[in-house]
């Protein structure tokens, strides 16, 4: 039995064999799915397809948002101060607080003396003001404040060392060996103070992390927003979300001794690339770079997805004591992963259940795990659920008495 399907957001496959289902391991596979990603072409794109380009910048990478697959570097390990892309830690502890239930976008945030008397880049916070959580991450996100970087950082954590030290902690947990934090915001160090260390490729990860927070995107794409009830306009610091309609972030960072750095990020039918670029001498040349970068491989890559939330799987699970008799198997989640343009990819779909399934079965419940496969490599699973409900049969017994 084949059947064909047609693309939704990004490449789908272009037709799909089922064969009979059979056993692996224990585990029952009701149904093996092989897959034909069909190829497009490539889009025009303005920017070079080589990287012969001379480079107007000391280190950058780009990656693949999903994967984090890395798909050009240049010094990726380079440690450089990342100015005020230190506050990208700050932006992810934050985002997590909130999403753990930890704190609130309502929380207020009290102005301290120490807060307020932060140099660079602010927006004038007084001593003893209040605003909310929500209101200081968007003046740290799209103005890239320092007061109110401190101001978060010291409510969050007590002290803005202490949240250093979360800071630090936090590197640790997502591997980032080439970073060290001093400071909630990246000003150059003073006489007798150690300076922040990154690099490329530290920063690329972390936002990754930073992109799977719709506010923080939706923040860090505004180009402008009133504070302070429109007394003061916050001017996003990443030209690129003005200048472009597909960069949507991320954060920029700059001081004499780092240069211009900038992460952006963008997507395109589906597919999120993050470029990082550091040390550039010249403001408009690190945007330009960037987008560069981005563009270049949005022609080269495209997004592939697997398997689409929703989709069936498989329509003759045995239920026990079922009636029916037999399920529906869905796909729970998308999973989608990405290849260049100009490949085809072939996938195996296996449904893996952990033993017999029995009635009653709610709608939507969760039977096991759809395992994808690109040959013998497994490259993803999302979870395998029940299409419909199914009642458990009456025995003979019940039905007669």
């Amino acid at each position: 039995m084949r059947r064909e399907k047609s693309g939704q957001g990004g490449e789908v496959c272009g037709e799909a064999g089922i064969v009979p289902r059979r056993w692996l391991g224990g585990a029952l596979l009701a149904a093996t799915v092989v897959r034909s990603v069909a190829a497009i072409a490539a889009e025009p794109a303005g920017a070079s397809s080589t990287a012969s380009v001379a480079a107007g910048y000391r280190a950058a990478v780009v990656m693949e948002a999903g994967t984090g697959a890395i798909l050009y570097e240049k010094d990726p390990h380079l440690r450089w101060p990342p100015a005020s892309m230190v506050k990208m830690m700050l932006m992810l502890i934050v985002a997590e607080r909130v999403r753990d239930g930890a704190a609130s976008w309502s929380d207020p945030v009290v102005v301290s003396r120490r807060a307020s008397q932060m140099g660079g880049s602010q927006v004038y916070l007084k001593e003893g003001e209040t605003f909310s959580l929500g209101e200081m991450m968007q003046a740290v996100v799209i103005h890239s404040a320092n007061d109110a970087s401190v101001a978060v950082a010291e409510a969050i954590a007590g002290s803005a060392d202490a949240f250093v030290d979360l800071m630090n902690e936090r590197a640790r947990e997502l591997g980032l060996q080439d970073t060290v934090y001093h400071s909630v915001h990246g000003l150059p160090p003073g006489p007798g103070e150690e300076p922040d260390l990154s690099s490329a490729r530290d920063l690329a990860v972390l936002a990754r992390e930073l992109v799977r927070h719709p506010q923080m995107l939706q923040w860090a794409r505004t180009p402008e927003a009133p504070f302070r009830g429109g007394q003061f306009r916050l001017t996003n610091t990443n030209r690129l979300v003005r200048q472009t309609n597909w960069i949507d972030g991320l954060k920029t960072g700059y001081h004499r001794a780092a240069g211009f750095n900038v992460a952006a990020t963008g997507e395109r039918n589906g597919l999120r690339l993050i470029a990082v670029v550091l040390g550039a001498p010249r403001k408009q040349q690190c945007f330009d770079e960037a987008a560069r970068l981005l563009g270049r491989e949005f022609a080269r890559y495209k997004a592939v997805y697997a398997v689409r939330k929703g989709e069936l799987i498989a329509s003759d699970v045995p239920v026990r004591n079922g009636k029916p008799r037999f399920v529906r198997v869905i796909a729970g989640e998308d999973l989608k992963l990405f290849s260049r343009r100009e490949e085809d990819k072939n996938f195996t779909l296996e449904l893996a259940l952990p033993g017999e399934i029995e009635a009653p079965l709610p709608a939507a419940a969760r039977i096991g795990e759809i395992i994808v496969k690109e040959g013998e490599r497994e490259v993803g699973k999302v979870p395998a659920l029940a299409a419909d409900a199914v009642e458990r049969q009456k025995s003979l017994w019940e039905r007669l008495f």
